[in-house]
C-alpha cells in the first residue's frame, strides 16, 4: 500500500473513533451544553493557533475580509450544531443522536439545490427518501432499551436535526473557503464560539472536580485540537471514496460507547431505522446507484 494511503487511513481512523466517544466525555463533564462548547471552543483555540503557527497559515494572503467574514459565518453555525448536539444527548442517547446526526448530507445536497441549482439525480432522491423513512422508524421505535433515558425523546430527535442542519450550513460556507487553510478556518470557528458563548456560560458551575476538570480538558485539546488535526491531515492524503467510507466509523464507536458505558440497546425498530439511514448516507457520500446493492444476474 503506498504509504501516504497508508498515513491518511490511519490519521482518519483516529479522527473518527477518537470523534465517536466525544458523546460519552459530554456527559461525564457534568457540565451545561453552553459550558462545554465554551471551554472546548477556549480550550481547543491555542491549540489550534499552534498549528497554524506551525503550517504557515497566518500569513495567507488569500484570507481578506470576505473570506474572515464567511469563516465567522460557518462558525457560528459549527457553535449552533455542538450546542444541539450536546444538548440530545441525554435526550435521545448518545446511540441515536449520533445516528440522526448523520443525516446531514442529505441537508447539505438540499442547500446546493435551493443556493447553487444543483440538479440531484434519481438515485440520490431514492437514497434521502429512504433516510427519511429511517427517521419516521426511529422517532416512532421509542427510546432505546437499557439504562435510563429521560423524557424527551422526541426532543432530543428534534434537536438532533438542528444539529445536522447546522452543521450542514457549515460545511456549505466551508465549501466556499476552499484554498484556505482549514486549521484556520477552525481557528476563526472555534474563536466565534468563545465570543458567543461568553455571555452564556454558567461560571458559577465550572468544573471543579477532578473528573470533571479532565473530561472537559480532553474535549477541548484531545477531540476539538487534535482531532481537527488528524482529520485534516487524512483529508489531504486520501480520496475521496475512502474518506467517505471511513467518516462511518463514527456511529460505529457513538453506538457502542452508548452500549458499553450506558447500556443502551437500539431497539429493532431503531435499529432497522439507523441502517436505512446509515446505509442511505454512505451512498450518497460515495454518489452509489441502488443498483450497487442489487445481486449482478446473468442474462439468459
Amino acid at each position: 500500500m503506498n504509504p501516504t494511503i497508508k498515513r491518511g487511513i490511519i490519521d482518519m481512523t483516529i479522527a473518527m473513533v477518537t470523534s465517536g466517544t466525544i458523546g460519552w466525555f459530554v456527559m461525564q463533564s457534568g457540565q451545561t451544553p453552553y459550558n462545554v462548547v465554551f471551554f472546548r471552543c477556549l480550550i481547543g483555540a491555542p491549540v489550534l493557533a499552534l498549528l497554524c503557527l506551525r503550517f504557515g497559515t497566518f500569513s495567507d494572503p488569500a484570507f481578506n475580509l470576505k473570506r474572515f467574514a464567511m469563516a465567522v459565518a460557518g462558525g457560528i453555525a459549527l457553535v449552533l450544531n455542538w450546542l444541539a448536539l450536546f444538548s440530545a444527548y441525554p435526550l435521545a442517547s448518545i446511540s441515536v443522536t449520533t445516528i440522526v446526526y448523520n443525516v446531514q448530507p442529505f441537508m447539505l445536497v438540499g442547500l446546493g439545490m435551493i443556493f447553487l441549482g444543483e440538479r440531484v439525480s434519481g438515485a440520490k432522491l431514492g437514497w434521502m427518501g429512504l433516510a427519511f423513512a429511517g427517521m419516521l422508524a426511529m422517532t416512532l421505535a421509542g427510546e432505546p432499551v437499557g439504562g435510563s433515558t429521560p423524557d424527551g425523546y422526541l426532543a432530543g430527535i428534534l434537536l438532533s436535526l438542528l444539529a445536522a442542519f447546522c452543521y450542514a450550513i457549515a460545511a456549505f460556507v466551508t465549501k466556499h473557503l476552499k484554498g484556505t487553510s482549514p486549521y484556520l478556518i477552525a481557528l476563526v470557528q472555534v474563536v466565534t464560539g468563545i465570543v458567543m458563548l461568553l455571555p452564556l456560560a454558567d461560571f458559577d458551575r465550572l468544573p471543579a472536580s477532578p473528573q470533571s476538570l479532565a473530561m472537559v480538558a480532553i474535549i477541548g485539546v484531545v477531540h476539538t485540537g487534535a482531532m481537527y488535526a488528524f482529520l485534516y491531515s487524512a483529508i489531504q492524503k486520501l480520496p475521496v471514496v475512502l474518506t467517505g467510507t471511513l467518516s462511518f466509523l463514527y456511529p460505529v464507536v457513538a453506538i457502542a460507547v452508548d452500549m458499553l458505558a450506558y447500556g443502551h440497546v437500539l431497539t429493532p425498530g431503531q435499529a432497522a431505522g439507523g441502517a436505512a439511514i446509515l446505509l442511505a448516507a454512505v451512498a450518497t457520500t460515495l454518489n452509489l446507484s441502488p443498483t450497487t446493492f442489487v445481486p449482478f444476474k446473468r442474462k439468459a
